[in-house]
């Protein structure tokens, strides 16, 4: 799922080519898509583009007449700019806004449609769409330390939920948790003042850092390959492979439908954290450590 970073990358590549200029039409290639029923999205016809911003997920064109498209891309929604009137894609299309010097086309790629399309009337409408989560690139330590222990959870679990902070998924909560040195499984209860603030610095290091990288990278082009697995990445997408600080490989646990990566020896002391599925299948073989584990393999 595109995460703070990437939607910030799209942001940074549609202002130049959507910001005052008009959007002639909306070509719907699924109906599923469309999520809102009134305004209906030919009421966008003929409106020039104020802004865009972020909010959360989400992606929002800003109309004139206090008119919001908001699209959120889910997992597999990817934006691609194509020269005006490009037929919607058979296969992986969902839409085409026709804007005038260009379309847009959103495409999802699998079987399941979780893309959706909200037409919104009103900045009072708009609101219902934030999930209330902090923006982590603005709030300070204090707003950061009183939204993260609110309630008592895990630190994936806290860093992905977008009622404490808006815009950072699966891929970008490894890397601020290798980043700060915690296991995705420390309680939020256990956090003193020095580890919080390690935390906040990372979330806001790493976020910017994406989010710059991903930006000067693309340059003047349309990002063309959003994706939740990034070269340079440290930990995530990166099971088996060296950790770029201390050369310990790479672990992962899958719980429920999430995964986790991380480092054992830079975030939890050399301990191997319990995956579901095989530690219940191994139970007592279950290695604890990555010297058990090594020991494992070279019997």
């Amino acid at each position: 799922m595109p995460e703070l970073p990437d939607v910030e990358l799209y942001l940074a590549a549609l202002r130049p080519r959507l910001v005052g200029h008009r959007l002639e039409g909306i070509r719907l290639g699924s109906p599923f898509l469309l999520r809102s029923v009134e305004p209906s999205p030919s009421s966008a016809s003929g409106r020039a583009v104020i802004a865009l911003a972020r909010l959360g997920k989400r992606i929002v064109v800003e109309l004139e007449g206090e008119l919001f498209l908001v699209l959120h891309l889910m997992i597999a929604g990817r934006l691609r700019w194509r020269p005006l009137g490009t037929a919607v894609p058979k296969r992986f299309g969902l839409a085409a806004f026709d804007f005038d010097d260009g379309t847009l086309l959103l495409t999802e790629a699998g079987s399941k449609k979780r893309a959706a399309l909200f037409v919104v009337a009103g900045r009072e409408a708009l609101a219902e769409h934030d999930p209330g989560g902090l923006d982590p690139l603005a709030a300070d330590l204090p707003a950061f330390r009183e939204a993260m222990t609110r309630e008592n959870r895990t630190l994936k679990r806290a860093l992905t939920d977008p009622r404490i902070l808006s815009g950072i998924g699966n891929a970008y909560s490894d890397e601020i948790l290798h980043r700060a040195r915690l296991s995705p499984f420390l309680r939020t209860a256990q956090l003193d003042h020095e580890t919080l603030g390690r935390l906040h610095a990372a979330t806001r290091d790493v976020l910017a850092e994406w989010r710059d990288r991903l930006i000067a990278e693309t340059g003047d082009a349309f990002p063309e390959k959003v994706t939740a697995f990034r070269p340079g990445m440290t930990v995530h997408g990166r099971y088996g492979e060296p950790c770029p600080v201390c050369g310990s490989p790479v672990q992962r646990i899958v719980y429920a439908e999430n995964e986790a990566s991380y480092c054992a020896t830079c975030q939890t002391g050399g301990k191997l954290l319990a995956d579901r599925a095989l530690s219940q299948l191994l139970k007592k073989d279950w290695p604890r450590t990555l010297e058990e584990m090594e020991l494992r393999r070279r019997g």
